[in-house]
């Protein structure tokens, strides 16, 4: 899962993003409402997570320019104003979800999650194919029953595969969901992962579509 973070408080920005990576979602941050506003247009992300309160173009009008733009992104609102009328300005300019701050890192993460999985058509959190069990909520995913050990890449990559099991997940989207902005990953480094979950899960769990991308199926 790839995160845009839009926070002009630099030491807050900084905490939240190593929070985020320890979950394993890749981060990209924008400091201003400019740079916000053109990574949202521009990259691939799961949810993004706006502050209000920003120089240069305020979060209402990103998220306003969004909407106006056929952005369907999940938008999780964080600001320090946590009056009523706040709240009304921010859904209606299209927000999904409202955190105030000071808040718990631990509340964030499981909201974007929620996010994720509300977007991507789950209604229950925990999401089995054949013998590979994923819970969106808490992060955890099973093979037979036991915790598996993955990568913060290979988590990534299974994770939006479960999310959409049965789909065919394209190839380009997978490398934009995983890798954050600043990354320059080597041409084979999906097909690299790809064959690190084929020996860890099985290698008939993912199925190759040639030309597309790939998909989780049962086994």
């Amino acid at each position: 899962m790839r995160i845009l973070l839009v926070e002009d408080d630099t030491a807050l920005a900084e905490g939240i993003a190593k929070a985020l990576r320890a979950e394993h979602f890749a981060v990209d941050v924008a400091a201003n409402g400019e740079d916000g506003a053109h990574l949202g247009d521009t990259g691939g992300y799961d949810a993004a997570v706006l502050d209000l309160g920003l120089p240069i173009k305020s979060g209402i009008t990103v998220l306003e320019e969004w909407r106006a733009a056929g952005r369907v992104l999940p938008v999780l609102i964080l600001t320090a104003r946590d009056g009523w009328s706040e709240k009304v300005a921010g859904f209606r300019a299209g927000a999904d979800d409202y955190l105030t701050k000071p808040f718990r890192v631990e509340e964030l993460v499981m909201r974007l999650r929620a996010l994720v999985r509300r977007a991507t058509g789950n209604a229950a959190a925990r999401i089995v194919c054949g013998r590979v069990a994923f819970d969106s909520q808490t992060g955890q995913v099973e093979l037979d029953g036991l915790p598996l050990r993955l990568t913060a890449l290979e988590w990534r990559v299974l994770s939006a595969l479960m999310l959409r099991k049965g789909v065919v997940v394209e190839r380009l989207y997978l490398l934009d969901h995983v890798y954050e902005g600043d990354s320059d990953p080597d041409s084979n480094s999906l097909e690299v992962i790809i064959g690190r979950l084929r020996k860890k899960i099985g290698a008939e769990a993912i199925e190759t579509v040639r030309g597309r991308g790939y998909r989780m199926v049962e086994g």
